[in-house]
């Protein structure tokens, strides 16, 4: 499969699943961006159009006590640093959006991290 075709696949995907999920002010959205180095997290509201509260494996807490900042180990410690956050502002429920991604590897780390944390979804 070539490139063009894969990110026509891809763009599909984020379509439809942007088509289906909606953040509000009770349960806002948690959206996954993930690139080949880093990984961010940030929960918005869609009603107010407004970021509540984020993380990124670029931070320097974060990239600290990870290896690789492009690894499982990064997802796990942005999902639970956004579940702190998340806290802090009293959210407890969200709606994950997988930004296109398939729901494997650390975009899956990421939402099990925030799990953990005590957001559920």
């Amino acid at each position: 499969m070539n490139e063009v075709t894969k990110r026509r696949r891809f763009f599909r995907r984020k379509a439809r699943v942007r088509k289906k999920v909606t953040g509000s002010t009770s349960r806002p959205r948690l959206n996954v961006f993930r690139s080949n180095a880093h990984i961010y997290a940030q929960i918005i509201d869609d009603t107010q159009g407004r970021t509540v509260a984020s993380a990124s494996s670029r931070e320097k807490s974060i990239k600290d006590t990870v290896s690789t900042c492009g690894s499982n180990e990064a997802a796990k410690a942005v999902g639970k640093q956004l579940a702190e956050r998340a806290k802090a502002v009293n959210i407890t429920t969200v709606v994950f959006d997988r930004g296109g991604r398939l729901f494997h590897g650390r975009v899956k780390a990421l939402a099990d991290a925030s799990r953990e944390g005590g957001l559920t979804f």
